[in-house]
């Protein structure tokens, strides 16, 4: 690939589908490279937006919008970030001649848990939870039956835990209901109901798909509220065999996606058997304890992978450990206090997100740090936590 210089004629252009706190390290790490970027969102003033060259606000869901925007800026790389778009549309782009990062492919089947779940199970044969599909309250209550209670109940399309909960008794199906309905991208509608895996811990694997093969970033441990991640750490300590059976069923599903990039590839551990959960063709919410612990963080991973570059090394510095800081409250207007006492710890760093608004609960900022052990870091992340406050208005 040529490197133009941005704003102009030879410009390299890259431009991102979701322009959340993911979408906006990415956005730096391309602009290392002297790529122009184009950040679009469903709402005006997201994280990427404030650091992009341009942007634009529109539902991606709109496939003729899509095709629109996409003509009209002649992108050298199409990069989804986020899962609601309309992927069908991506798929006829990559036809006409447009690269889509990593694959079309991987945008359509990731858009939503069915197919991406479908193809582990039947079409690769990788160990997952038992799961059914429900279209309706009448099909979602046959499936609780015949799944089994403890259970999980998700929309086939959502993030961040949005939309999902567990149902533990009969008396929890209702609401389980209610909150998968108002919490996918795409609305209400079409559900997944999987079994309760009884598991001894949870692992992303960050797998990098780039010009000189396949590379494995150190497992990362994460613990979530309803799907949520709220704490993340590398390295996560796994016995030989599972790691091994962790990094065959990362290879397995990311080569059937193909493409370069970054994917994010969520797998249970009991004892030294490994299940397949989720995967995302993109840097991952738990990842973002890269940012401190490797010399390459997630997303600057993400760009060379993209941009054709080689990845010859990843120098892992030392125990490293996530909190997000996630705040609830309704309003446009939040600030944080503290930030100095968090940051006068040694070896802490911190990020804030700078998302223009919150209705409910979300994200809007991490905490990292290091330490001689993943505890110590962990102890750490929660004692700088603790210094910060915030107020919503």
């Amino acid at each position: 690939m040529k490197f133009g210089t941005p704003l102009t004629p030879i410009a390299t252009r890259a431009l991102l589908l979701g322009s959340g706190e993911l979408g906006k390290e990415v956005t730096i790490e391309l602009q290392r490279y002297g790529v122009e970027v184009i950040a679009c969102d469903r709402y005006a003033n997201a994280p990427a937006m404030q650091v992009a060259h341009r942007s634009y606000v529109f539902n991606m869901l709109d496939g003729n919008r899509l095709r629109e925007i996409i003509e009209a800026e002649q992108p050298s790389l199409i990069i989804p970030e986020v899962e609601a778009i309309a992927t069908p549309t991506l798929v006829e782009l990559e036809k006409e001649g447009y690269r889509v990062i990593p694959t079309a492919k991987a945008a359509f089947l990731t858009m939503n848990r069915e197919a991406i779940r479908r193809m582990a199970s039947e079409e690769l044969h990788l160990p997952t939870a038992p799961y059914k599909f429900a279209d309706n309250h009448d099909e979602f209550i046959a499936a609780v039956k015949e799944i089994g209670i403890p259970c999980v109940v998700k929309p086939i399309m959502s993030s961040s835990g949005h939309g999902q909960s567990t149902i533990r008794t009969e008396a929890d199906m209702e609401t389980a209901w209610a909150i998968s309905q108002e919490g996918g991208r795409a609305g209400a509608g079409r559900v997944i109901v999987e079994g309760f895996i009884h598991f001894d811990y949870e692992i992303t694997l960050l797998t990098v798909r780039h010009s000189g093969g396949t590379t494995f970033l150190q497992p990362i441990g994460h613990h979530q509220v309803d799907g949520d991640y709220r704490e993340s750490w590398q390295p996560q300590a796994m016995a030989t065999e599972a790691l091994l059976q962790a990094q065959h069923i990362a290879k397995e599903v990311t080569d059937a996606l193909g493409g370069y990039g970054i994917f994010g590839v969520e797998m249970f551990v009991q004892g030294d058997k490994v299940i397949f959960s989720e995967v995302s063709p993109r840097p991952h919410d738990t990842g973002m304890v890269t940012m401190i612990s490797q010399d390459l963080s997630e997303f600057a991973l993400h760009a060379r992978a993209v941009l054709g570059l080689p990845v010859p090394e990843i120098r892992f510095f030392q125990p490293s450990a996530s909190k997000a800081i996630v705040i609830e409250g309704e309003g446009k207007e939040v600030f944080f206090e503290g930030i100095e006492k968090a940051l006068a710890i040694p070896g802490v760093q911190l990020r804030l997100f700078g998302k223009p608004e919150v209705h409910g609960h979300r994200r809007y900022g991490v905490v990292l740090a290091t330490d001689e052990s993943v505890e110590k870091a962990l102890a750490k992340v929660e004692q700088a936590y603790k210094c910060i406050s915030y107020n919503v208005k």
